[in-house]
């Protein structure tokens, strides 16, 4: 296999949000186990964060890009040309 066919273009997707902040773990869990329940249309993850001192666990979400449709671009007017 050459480098060719397996390269692929990387898509940004949309950004992470951090919904809500907890101390524990099994908070966040919990909180991300509920945002689950309520919609399939978002992804939920938890990521630890903050300086070792004051580290605490962040619920963030996003919408699901393979879940969402895509928007049609506008199309751009053609401008006018003065004489």
């Amino acid at each position: 296999m050459s480098t060719k066919e397996v390269e692929k273009t990387h898509i940004e997707g949309p950004r992470w949000e951090i919904v809500r902040r907890f101390k524990t773990y099994t908070e966040a869990n919990n909180h991300r186990n509920g945002l689950l329940i309520e919609t399939d249309l978002i992804q939920v993850k938890i990521h630890m964060m903050g300086p070792s001192s004051k580290q605490y666990f962040a619920v963030k979400a996003r919408l699901d890009p393979s879940k969402q449709q895509e928007v049609p671009k506008k199309k751009k007017k053609s401008k006018r040309r003065r004489r």
